[in-house]
């Protein structure tokens, strides 16, 4: 039997008439009542043993009840049984003993009444519970508190919160009962709570450590209203996924509550104030079922900074964004009604977002953002600055126009962006809806990039050109970004283009890009100098199919490279290799290099000409299944020589781990590879 219904047992048991009033002859008296009624509480097949000596001055009571229930309050108990010796001292009676249900641990309860006043403990360990009631005032119980487990008060919780499970904590204070025959059950007073720890079967919601000084006003009938002003004194809560970290501060707290007999919960009145770390004024409804129905919210934040590790860990945990770094300020406007966003507004100032993984950063944020799913507002918001993946980009303003439950720019917007500008065309946010989840849809503007601006940054070798593209839609939706059009680079005296661009998860964790990549008519002298990968001059085209990065490293693609004679002979560049460069495709591709000369002659020219260079790559479970231009015998080519001294370079390893094949790769461009003639 849980530890709180006891007291309710107490009171039932001032009704029983023999032991109020009268003087005991028999030395055994028994009685049997079907049922016992009381403003909060009724007994059911009672029992009564009374065991009094002849001119002894004290007997024993004995009491069973086969149901105790206080629907109201939501007690339900069977079996339960006291026994205590009885004494009196003239008007007035004791008896004190252990009372338990059915099997249950045992507690120490204690009785003492007269015609003025009835007192009543139940304890158990350091906790007590004391019980008063004065004749005077028949309806009227006040109840105190010293650190009484609040597992003592999880029948009545259920009533209001039916999922939620008290584990740990105490709770001190008093509270006033009154119970008028017509009129609701009405409870009062202050409460201090100490380490108090909950949570739910589902664990979406669960406490630790949580303290409060609180004053309640509730009032229990078919229509239930619960009033709660006071502070709660640190702890750790989770409500879905917003975490609260409150740690030791003391934050203000007001709740005002109402529920109808079978429904939901409205409240009316909802406030938090964390200091100047965040201050809430809300309203909501709960379903039955403690779900949210609807919500209007206002919130302000004068220190982003603490914010995060606060309040939003969770919500920024599971986006992989839970080392953001936060500053400025902030002020918030949410509605939702059914389930669904109805109005936001967010209005920031000096604000700054940075991301310490480097995957994007904003400064000097200015400005507010608007949404209505029912009319049409206009709002703008301005940055000073910032960076996307370690590409540092300009100032730019963003005019935003909400209609239609959609929010959209009202002009296209650009900024400066790697010595060149990108922006966008339009852009559209749609939030979550009807079982929709966000949606965001824009077209991407890339103009005149400076490769060698963004080969620095990203740590790549120095490569020159201008980037230049148009993404006509790109849609993010279910944490998966999709772009249609491609981009076009102009790279080393040729094009790169990229299409079939997709990333999933690009702001959480282990993101992943696909995409398809052709090459054409690409300077191969330019590109092997930057690499550092010998000579070789020639034009060279290609395609990287299906290429898939995870957390930007390769993890799968289909790769062709080939040189391009027309295109070479049409600029008027002869296609030459130099030994280094032979040297590095041999070590790389783990191939050996065959000549018509002895090989002793071979070391006395410095290039050699070359008909076709083709190499191919389809990585898979980290291991490369090479190809060439042909086959040799058991190997494939890579190299067919051309004219005198002529020199082919074949492959006899069609599987190559990869992790060996890019330390094989640096070793190359470092010149870090002797030479090896067969």
């Amino acid at each position: 039997m849980s530890r709180a219904i006891l007291r309710l047992l107490l009171g039932c048991l001032l009704t029983v008439p023999l032991l109020a009033t009268g003087t005991v002859h028999a030395r055994t008296a028994q009685a049997r009542i079907a049922k016992v009624t009381l403003a909060v509480a009724t007994m059911t097949d009672v029992h009564v043993r009374l065991d009094w000596p002849a001119q002894s001055s004290q007997g024993s009571l004995e009491l069973r009840a086969g149901r105790v229930e206080a629907p109201e309050l939501g007690y339900r108990y069977s079996n339960v049984t006291w026994r205590c010796p009885l004494s009196r001292d003239r008007d007035r009676w004791r008896c004190e003993g252990d009372v338990r249900s059915g099997k249950s641990r045992p507690l120490r309860l204690a009785l003492e009444l007269d015609p003025v006043r009835t007192d009543i403990r139940l304890g158990q360990g350091n906790g007590a519970l004391a019980l008063q009631r004065l004749a005077s005032a028949p309806d009227l119980t006040r109840i105190d508190l010293t650190r009484v487990p609040v597992a003592w008060a999880q029948a009545l919780l259920a009533q209001a919160w039916p999922q939620g499970r008290l584990n740990a904590g105490t709770v001190t204070g008093w509270l006033d009962i009154a119970a008028p025959a017509k009129a609701p059950l009405h409870i009062s007073g202050p409460l201090q709570l100490q380490s108090v720890a909950f949570d739910t079967a589902d664990g979406t919601v669960a406490g630790e450590n949580v303290g409060a000084q609180v004053d309640i006003d509730a009032e229990l009938a078919a229509t239930t209203r619960v009033g709660i002003e006071g502070q709660l004194h640190g702890g750790e809560m989770l409500f879905g996924n917003a975490y609260l970290a409150l740690q030791k501060r003391r934050v203000d707290l007001s709740v005002q509550a109402v529920q109808d007999e079978g429904g939901g919960w409205q409240l009316p009145r909802l406030a938090w104030n964390d200091g100047g770390i965040l201050r809430v004024d809300a309203s909501a409804a709960l379903d039955a079922q403690m779900d949210l129905r609807t919500l209007d919210l206002r919130a302000h934040s004068g220190n982003l900074a603490p914010l995060r590790d606060g309040y939003l860990t969770g919500f920024l945990g599971m986006a992989g964004l839970g080392e953001l770094q936060l500053g400025g300020a902030a002020d918030a406007r949410l509605r939702i009604e059914r389930g669904d966003l109805r109005e936001a507004d967010l209005t920031v100032a000096s604000a700054v977002v940075d991301d310490p993984r480097g995957r994007f950063r904003f400064d000097g944020l200015e400005g507010d953002v608007r949404y209505s799913s029912t009319r049409t507002l206009e709002s703008e918001l301005r940055w000073q600055g910032g960076a996307l993946h370690g590409l540092a980009f300009g100032a730019a303003h963003l005019p935003l126009r909400s209609a239609d439950g959609v929010l959209h720019l009202r002009q296209p917007v650009s900024m400066p962006l790697l010595g060149g500008r990108a922006g966008f065309d339009h852009l559209q946010i749609k939030p979550p809806a009807g079982g929709s989840g966000l949606e965001i849809r824009f077209g991407l503007e890339l103009e005149q990039l400076d490769v060698a601006q963004l080969s620095t940054a990203l740590g790549w070798p120095a490569f020159t050109g201008q980037l230049t593209g148009h993404i006509p839609e790109a849609r993010y939706a279910n944490d998966r970004l999709d772009f249609e059009g491609g981009l076009a680079m102009q790279l080393f005296g040729g094009t790169v283009q990229v299409s079939s661009l997709a990333m999933e998860r690009p702001f959480g964790v282990a993101p992943t890009l696909s995409s398809d990549i052709a090459f054409d008519d690409i300077d191969l002298e330019s590109l092997t100098g930057v690499l550092g990968f010998g000579t070789i001059t020639g034009k060279l085209d290609g395609r990287i199919a299906d290429l898939r990065l995870v957390d930007w490293q390769p993890v799968a693609f289909s790769s062709y490279l080939q040189t391009d004679a027309d295109a070479a002979r049409a600029a008027g560049v002869r296609q030459r290799v130099s030994q280094r460069a032979v040297q590095d495709l041999s070590s790389v591709s783990d191939a050996s290099f065959v000549s018509g000369l002895q090989t002793q002659l071979i070391g006395l020219f410095d290039d050699f000409g070359y008909r076709e260079i083709g190499i191919a790559c389809r990585l898979v479970d980290e291991v490369c299944e090479m190809e060439g231009l042909g086959l040799a015998g058991p190997g494939f080519i890579i190299v067919e020589g051309s004219g005198l001294p002529r020199l082919s370079v074949v492959g006899f390893n069609r599987r190559v781990d990869w992790p060996t094949l890019l330390e094989r790769l640096v070793a190359a461009s470092s010149g870090d590879v002797k030479p090896v003639f067969e």
